[in-house]
């Protein structure tokens, strides 16, 4: 292998790892060479804007609206009708590579917990403090919007099609919450046990898939859940750990290839789709392997890509978008759909969907979409942010009520993944959303009491 390799050593989550140089040889359990400033990794920072932006790319040129030669008003999906737009997917699908970078960052801030004397209770309130919030006020958004427009008589058919459409990103946060709140868990698993616990999680995905492919049964994907994405999770924890970083970069392209290679079979079988966005919810065994070979060419231009990541410019854009990552998610759909009406009462601003103009005015319209998710992010931003320090004279809640929390956080997104979002879903995220923050904030203790009344007594 030569020269041990650079490993990096931690994200750009703002999430400190040990920061102590451990030998990369293939028999250390943790290799860990910092590369980047302060510790950071930029090359994961890079895959988390990088997966953020794509996805408002995709979702920019699938809406089409606009109006046709005859005036009249026209809806549809460019970007899908295109041909090879199913084998783009294969390429284009990136939600492997969000959780892979989310087990990258998942493993640095358990590992800094812990040494900091934390413990599981700790890493699930954070985790649901940083995930859980950034909803509640897109649902409060719904709840008004359609409440409004319900009540204002807009017809129903159309009102379910838009809310569908721009709450569908909300599906995210259920897969990614589950899997981060259980990221102690597989910590420890991964510590003792690496090798079988993918075992396990790969056995497991397949398994489920077989059994909805034979019966048919959709819902029975959703166990996948689990099996699926804490794989890809837990690839993010070899990422961190070096063992891709081990493997010649010849190895790791030949490792990605190999991955899409064994995504082929099935898909010609007939049991995948060839679109790899259909293989999303529920998720299925190809994305297991997706995320293996977005892990190993990640890894491969690893090098190059930190070059590329030290240039400011290039630092001050991952910073104001990864800063915001979650914001920018959550509402870029919303903010497209206004856009897209906006252009109806423009004259000439909304040309046939798929012609040659509407095509030359998408980057017209993604700036004006960046501008405007940007601006809101200004003020929503605030719902991202969790205090590092917990306030003097208080304590944490306790182990149960943080484990209410995280599922009162998980019921809205999962049931937007299931049943697509609706008034009622929107009611349910504001009161379920609010009722999560209530039991995470830290609790009084009769120090604070005895000296409020000290204060009242003084004053």
């Amino acid at each position: 292998m030569g020269s041990p390799t650079t490993v990096p050593s931690e994200s750009g989550s703002g999430e400190s790892g040990s920061g102590e140089p451990v030998s990369n040889e293939p028999g250390s359990r943790h290799p860990v060479a910092p590369v980047a400033p302060a510790g950071r990794d930029l090359v994961i920072d890079l895959a988390r804007v990088t997966a953020v932006v794509l996805v408002v790319i995709i979702h920019l040129l699938m809406i089409g609206v606009g109006f046709d030669a005859t005036g009249a008003i026209v809806m549809s999906r460019p970007l899908e009708a295109q041909a090879g737009f199913a084998g783009a997917t294969w390429i284009g699908q990136i939600m492997p590579l969000f959780f892979v970078a989310g087990g990258f960052t998942g493993l640095v801030a358990w590992r800094s917990l812990v040494r900091r004397g934390g413990d599981w209770v700790d890493f699930v309130r954070g985790r649901t403090l940083r995930l859980g919030p950034p909803t509640l006020p897109l649902f409060v958004f719904f709840a008004v919007a359609i409440g409004a427009a319900t009540a204002s008589g807009v017809d129903p058919a159309m009102l379910a099609y838009v809310a569908a459409g721009t709450g569908s990103p909300l599906w995210f946060l259920a897969a990614f919450l589950l899997a981060q709140v259980l990221v102690p868990l597989m910590a420890r698993l991964h510590e003792h046990t690496p090798g079988a616990t993918m075992a396990v999680l790969a056995a497991g995905a397949i398994v489920v898939d077989l059994a909805r492919i034979a019966t048919g049964i959709v819902d029975i994907g959703l166990v996948n859940l689990l099996f699926v994405w804490l794989f890809v999770q837990q690839l993010g924890f070899w990422y961190r750990d070096g063992w891709f970083f081990r493997r010649r970069a010849l190895t790791l392209v030949a490792l990605a290839a190999g991955a899409w290679l064994l995504i082929a079979p099935p898909v010609v079988a007939g049991w995948y789709s060839a679109d790899m966005l259909v293989n999303l919810n529920p998720p299925t065994v190809p994305l297991m392997l997706l995320g293996i070979a977005q892990a190993s060419l990640l890894a491969a231009l690893h090098r190059p890509l930190d070059a590329f990541m030290r240039t400011r410019p290039v630092q001050a854009v991952a910073y104001v978008v990864g800063s915001r990552a979650m914001t920018i998610y959550l509402w870029h759909l919303p903010v497209i759909i206004a856009v897209m009406g906006l252009t109806l009462v423009i004259p000439g601003a909304a040309p046939e969907p798929a012609s040659v103009a509407w095509w030359l005015t998408r980057p017209i319209v993604f700036i004006v979409v960046a501008a405007i998710v940007l601006g809101i992010s200004m003020w929503l931003v605030r719902f991202e942010r969790v205090p590092t320090a917990i306030l003097e004279g208080r304590r944490r809640p306790g182990a149960a009520a943080v484990v209410v929390a995280a599922v009162l956080a998980f019921i809205p997104t999962f049931l937007v993944m299931e049943f697509f979002l609706d008034l009622r879903i929107a009611i349910v995220g504001v009161v379920l959303g609010v009722g999560s923050r209530l039991l995470l904030r830290p609790r009084r203790t009769a120090i604070d009491g005895a000296a409020q009344a000290a204060t009242g007594r003084a004053g």
